[in-house]
């Protein structure tokens, strides 16, 4: 897959910021939307047919009551992702990047985790080796969420959900940097494991515009390096 621009994966007062690279087929939420773009898109409603503007609301207090949730939960990127299956149709995911404080060393959590995947300890978990450092993946079918609102929506729902998360330790402060991606195809859990291993080895603590540009001054033009590089030949 062809990688986006580097994405800046947390605010900018945020320290240290971290970036990564997501695959063509992703749209990323606003999880920050200013007071003008929230009264453009009240104005938008104001002008619509009562039927439509009910269906409107309901579908904007359900992205404020989502984003009020992420938020809370340390959530810095949500992405919907929307891709081509084998049958014609279409597949869907839900990726996001958070933040996890630990009371203590993040690196020393991340090893004891990835030690306890090596051992076989934990089922369902594996260390990893990725460029920013130590990681583990953690892989789960957990039963999927039930609507209460429209229980009778609940025969056509999937019954479980597969659920890859990608953890690094943060390298100067107490927090994990947590990478998830959900999908009810379980069909396509290899494509999606695939798709979050990617994402995760172009996860970087050195702004990618910076590497390019030494890069720049020490090589040919032409020639990738550094992040890009990665970012290259993880995504293609």
């Amino acid at each position: 897959m062809t990688v986006s621009e580097p994405t800046t994966a947390s605010p900018a007062t945020r320290k240290p910021s971290f970036w990564y690279g997501l695959p063509v087929g992703y749209v990323s939420l606003d999880l920050n939307p200013s007071a003008e773009q929230l009264m453009k898109v009240i104005n938008v409603l104001r002008g619509l047919p009562e039927q439509e503007r009910d269906e409107a609301d309901r579908a904007l207090r359900l992205y404020a009551g989502i984003v009020s949730q992420l938020n809370a939960n340390r959530v810095q990127e949500c992405a919907l992702g929307v891709h081509p299956n084998d049958a014609g149709g279409f597949t869907t995911s839900v990726f996001t990047v958070s933040t996890l404080p630990t009371s203590g060393s993040a690196k020393l959590v991340v090893a004891g985790l990835a030690g306890s995947a090596a051992d076989g300890r934990d089922e369902g978990m594996r260390p990893l080796e990725l460029p920013c450092g130590l990681g583990f993946l953690s892989e789960k079918r957990p039963t999927a969420p039930r609507s209460s609102r429209r229980p009778e929506l609940n025969d056509t729902l999937p019954s479980h959900i597969w659920q890859g998360i990608v953890a690094v330790a943060a390298p100067s402060t107490p927090e994990l940097i947590v990478l998830q991606m959900v999908t009810p195809d379980l069909d396509a859990a290899d494509d999606y494991r695939n798709i979050l291993l990617g994402i995760a080895r172009t996860l970087t603590f050195t702004d990618p515009e910076r590497a390019m540009a030494d890069d720049k001054a020490s090589q040919e033009p032409d020639a990738l390096t550094g992040a890009a590089a990665t970012m290259r030949n993880d995504f293609g």
